[in-house]
């Protein structure tokens, strides 16, 4: 039984609840007036924190002011969409609060996008303008601007960086130094309400090219102020910020919250394992968000006798499996670990504030949310209906995907689907009839399970989960149940095809921490300890760095597809081998041997 009664959990929940609903689609109050607001009244408190520089909310206030009227006079005005492309620094607040202040919304372009995948993200946002750090501009040839059709404008790197390549780009640096520094009048948004876009953030883009999903003012503003009331966010806190900024994470969780809490951040252009804790020490943080295989990373550095020593106390994110969580709580001694689920444009969400390890939320009343899960079949990939076509709801310990009821009512935000800006995209996110006519549900693709108390637990993706020998194999549990491999970085198991073999067989790309050396005998025991023969990788594939996104998640498309052949990669490949009681090196001769089909790519 849990230690953490369901009155207790909801208390803490509604105060989340609370705070997002306070915040309504008709609103004239937007992220522009809160940035106004915290610099008047933190004025001289640090906003930023980075490389021995301090920027204060009044100073960065200012910034966004000179922004905003180089911008006006650029002729950008309310209802436009402008891109930014940049590392994190100062300068992507500065831009952010200034298209907020414009009544214009930003498209947070991944800073890695190249070619195709550049050209579709400012077609997708309809961006006007493109503005782009010069830590960028390699993603950008004079070919590749021409074809572009937006204008560029270059925004200066204090850092010292290679050669700038692209003259031809104007800098707007001569502009912003004469520019006033004075809140613009409100007139320049007049007409903006919450409902509004202020972001326009891509999904990772683990499969094709992203999409854009909107992020209204009222959904930014709601988040911060649930997450500052819920967990107890101050004006003392210092969060720590690793993640892009262009990513929901932290251009929106984070930064809102520590907006919101008239707080400090701690900015960091890449995450570093091993500048981590002595930032931490360094700058005094509290807070952190963490996603994927931070914390894995984190874990994986070696012991030191410093590793209790920091004023970090509450951490909040997603994707910190249940095979670390609590090895890494006590090493570290962070008191709190706020795991959650949501997605960048998820109508609902949830949050583990109980510290209960390997779940990433609780449900203590069913009626105070538009969260349900619903039964899927794995083997039959879809979902099982009743007699009436209709979708069920799982029972504690059944498998099924997260949905979300969409909302959408005048005078509230609280679970709206505010979707893509490709309308066919939104649409094919939507259940509609799902437990009565005319009703309307987010699909998630997640699955996940719920015990007796309220607790979920993410399962898989759907499409991840695979059939192998007429047993449903989950990659995400494969995944934790061989995570401490001693010596391991990280572990990525997904399905391949084998030809003339039904379902697909477990494959698991590997990655060894630096000087340490894989043993093919020793694995093979820990998969037999540890997993049903059905369950453990046939294939494994010795990889000297990991295929993520830039928030760390696993890609698995390219991997598929490339599968156990030996001709897709130069990486070794192993062949699980049960009458020898080892994985040894493939080859042709020994797949012929072991009755296995070599592979059709």
């Amino acid at each position: 039984m849990s230690s953490v009664s369901r009155e207790q959990t909801q208390a803490k929940l509604d105060k989340l609840s609370a705070a997002t609903m306070a915040h309504t689609p008709r609103q004239d109050y937007t992220v522009a007036d809160r940035l106004e607001q915290q610099a008047e009244t933190y004025h001289q408190h640090a906003f930023l924190l980075a490389d021995d520089t301090v920027i204060s909310y009044g100073e960065l206030n200012a910034r966004a002011n000179r922004f905003a009227h180089v911008l006006r006079d650029l002729g950008v005005v309310r209802g436009d969409v402008c891109a930014l492309m940049m590392d994190n620094r100062a300068d992507f607040f500065a831009i952010l609060f200034a298209f907020a202040k414009l009544g214009v919304t930003s498209a947070l372009l991944n800073i890695h996008a190249r070619g195709e995948a550049l050209t579709h993200a400012l077609s997708a946002a309809s961006a006007k303008l493109l503005f782009i750090g010069d830590e960028c501009l390699s993603a950008l040839t004079s070919r590749e601007q021409a074809a572009l059709a937006v204008d560029c404008y270059r925004v200066e790197d204090v850092e010292p960086r290679q050669q700038v390549l692209q003259k031809t780009l104007q800098s707007l640096q001569l502009q912003l130094t004469e520019a006033p520094d004075y809140n613009p009048p409100r007139s320049w948004r007049q007409g903006l309400v919450g409902e509004d876009s202020l972001l326009y953030v891509f999904t990772s883009g683990t499969t094709g090219l992203p999409k854009a999903a909107r992020i209204s003012h009222m959904k930014w503003l709601g988040v911060g102020d649930g997450m500052r009331d819920m967990l107890e966010y101050s004006s003392g806190d210092v969060f720590y910020c690793v993640l892009p900024l262009y990513h929901g994470a932290a251009g929106m969780s984070l930064t809102s919250s520590a907006l919101a809490s008239g707080a400090s951040i701690v900015l960091r252009r890449r995450f570093s394992a091993s500048q981590f804790w002595p930032e931490v020490r360094r700058y005094g943080v509290t807070v952190c968000q963490y996603i994927g295989e931070v914390c894995r990373y984190l874990n994986n550095q070696p012991a030191s006798p410093d590793d209790r020593r920091h004023g970090l106390r509450k951490m909040m994110g997603a994707g910190l499996g249940a095979d670390i969580w609590q090895a890494f709580q006590q090493r570290f001694a962070i008191a709190h670990i706020f795991e959650g689920w949501s997605a960048t444009e998820a109508n609902c969400s949830l949050i583990n504030i109980d510290n209960k390890p390997g779940s990433c939320g609780r449900i203590a009343y069913a009626e105070k949310t538009n969260l349900r899960l619903v039964k899927y079949d794995i083997e039959r990939g879809c979902h099982v209906l009743d007699e009436q076509g209709k979708m069920i709801c799982c029972q504690p310990g059944e498998v099924g995907e997260v949905v979300g009821m969409i909302l959408d009512l005048p005078d509230v935000g609280a679970g709206r689907f505010e979707g893509y800006t490709d309308p066919q995209a939104t649409e094919q996110k939507i259940y509609r009839g799902v437990f009565s006519e005319g009703d309307s549900w987010w699909a998630s693709g997640d699955l996940m399970r719920c015990d007796e108390e309220g607790y979920f637990y993410f399962v898989d993706r759907i499409g991840d989960t695979y059939r192998w020998k007429s047993e449903n194999v989950s990659t995400q549990e494969v995944s934790q149940a061989l995570a401490d491999y001693p010596g391991m970085e990280l572990i990525n198991v997904y399905g391949v095809t084998v030809p003339g073999q039904e379902g697909r067989a477990g494959m698991a790309a590997i990655v060894m921490q630096p000087a340490e050396t894989f043993d093919p005998q020793s694995f093979y025991r820990l998969t037999e300890q540890r997993l049903p023969r059905y369950a453990a990788p046939l294939f494994l594939r010795l990889s000297d760095s990991a295929d993520l996104t830039a928030t760390f998640k696993l890609r698995k498309v390219d991997l598929q597809r490339q599968a156990y052949d030996p001709k897709q990669t130069t990486d070794p490949l192993y062949v699980r081998d049960e009458r020898r009681g080892c994985y040894r090196p493939l080859d042709s001769v020994l797949l012929q041997e072991l009755g296995i089909a070599e592979s059709a790519n």
